[in-house]
């Protein structure tokens, strides 16, 4: 029975593919994009977050810790990062919710049944699951489960994927998947190692591989000024190759998850820049030059 570690569910996603779906975001990614806006996805191990504005002082955490993370001193409730486990039971008594882990390891069984429940949804909408991160792909083995189970529903599956993963692994999930919604960030091989710490030879190669597969494939290309802005040209006069692309979707960078380093204590490279409406526009422009569909 396969696990696989998961963040959240999130229901209602109608930016995740086509139609309303639901978005399972797994955790762990080999990238570090310096704009990444869900970094609960990026270590592989479980991380407990404290939001220290919702602690009400209640101290219940303190007598189930066993790690001594959970301290109190002087009547008032203290974390101490440096001593924490993970293992969740703070967050089972936090009466405030201010505790939240992120990372738990479920069997595709487990999680079916709340992936159920909006299958209304996927059929009047033309939408279905989505299979996100972190990078889903590094979790193979419990992505093919639950695209195995997903289609034994009859229902519309999408992986939302990187690029930077074995060619094993697009095999064993393509007879599974429905739509690719696969990221491109830049073409140039420096800009790309500067914005996420990794190469991109893998990532080019693989989305020709799949439009050699004819796979179904919306691209996804976050814009982030000064970082890989200038990449625009380059990455639409790629895609113009790419034959089974259904289009681009363009993702203006945003600083909305500044809250979310924080409260797992990670280095915060926010916030940079956000684009303007007129970039974005002016970056969809180059794509529709080429005759590339613009999804919205």
């Amino acid at each position: 029975m396969e696990q696989g570690f998961v963040t959240k569910i999130k229901h209602f996603a109608v930016h995740d593919g086509d139609g309303i779906r639901t978005t399972v975001f797994l955790k762990g990614c080999p990238l570090r994009c310096i704009w990444c806006h869900n970094p609960e996805g990026l270590d592989f191990a479980p991380q407990m977050a404290y939001v220290e504005k919702k602690c009400i002082g209640c101290m219940q955490c303190v007598p189930v810790c066993e790690s001594n993370a959970q301290q109190a001193a002087d009547g008032k409730h203290r974390f101490v990062r440096e001593l924490c486990v993970s293992c969740g039971k703070c967050e089972r008594v936090c009466l405030g919710g201010a505790m939240e882990l992120n990372g738990r390891l479920c069997t595709v069984e487990e999680i079916m049944p709340e992936l159920l429940q909006d299958r209304d949804f996927y059929g009047h909408s033309g939408g279905g699951i989505t299979i996100s991160g972190g990078e889903c792909l590094a979790q193979p083995g419990f992505v093919v489960s639950l695209l195995q189970k997903g289609k034994e529903y009859g229902i519309n599956m999408a992986v939302d994927t990187c690029g930077f993963v074995k060619r094993e692994v697009l095999d064993a999930v393509i007879p599974y998947t429905d739509t690719f919604l696969y990221d491109i960030k830049a073409i140039d091989n420096e800009v790309h190692i500067k914005c996420t710490g990794k190469p991109n030879g893998i990532i080019l190669e693989n989305l020709k591989y799949l439009d050699r597969k004819n796979c179904r494939i919306e691209v996804r290309v976050p814009y982030v000024p000064g970082y890989n802005s200038d990449q625009i040209p380059q990455i639409a006069s790629f895609l113009a190759s790419i034959h089974n692309l259904s289009g681009v979707r363009v993702l203006p960078y945003h600083n909305f998850a500044g809250s979310k380093y924080e409260a797992l204590g990670m280095a915060d490279h926010l916030p940079l820049k956000m684009p303007s409406p007129k970039e974005i526009t002016e970056a969809e422009n180059r794509f529709s030059e080429k005759g590339i569909p613009i999804i919205r």
